[in-house]
């Protein structure tokens, strides 16, 4: 299976800028997966692949995980689109709300770490 490649240099700084800046939801989260704090597991945080930013990123297992906010229909769009995309280069795409990630982050990581395990 291929990969995505290309990145632009704007997505990289965009990514940049996305790393200093990140939602409270990301930011949680992020806190419990850096320093492979999940099962040893690497994961970049709002990593550039082609012309998407991942939120998250496990390199090893081409995992993916992306945190969704307050959504209107043409960003539930995109999103699927997004997640058809890579998905089609082999990524496995995981989407939680912003609520599931304030309301039961033991939750998240336990639904993360049995797909991680899966792969």
């Amino acid at each position: 299976m291929n990969s995505i490649r290309g990145t632009t240099k704007e997505i990289e700084e965009a990514a940049k800028r996305l790393r200093t800046n990140l939602t409270q939801a990301e930011a949680l989260l992020w806190h419990r997966l850096r320093g492979k704090q999940l099962n040893g597991l690497k994961f970049r945080c709002q990593h550039p692949v082609g012309n998407f930013i991942l939120d998250f990123y496990c390199p090893s297992l081409k995992l993916v995980i992306e945190i969704d906010g307050n959504s209107h229909d043409d960003r539930q769009e995109y999103d699927q689109f997004r997640t058809n995309e890579l998905s089609l280069y082999g990524y496995q795409v995981i989407r939680f709300t912003n609520e599931e990630v304030f309301n039961d982050i033991e939750k998240v990581l336990a639904k993360i770490m049995a797909i991680a395990s899966q792969l």
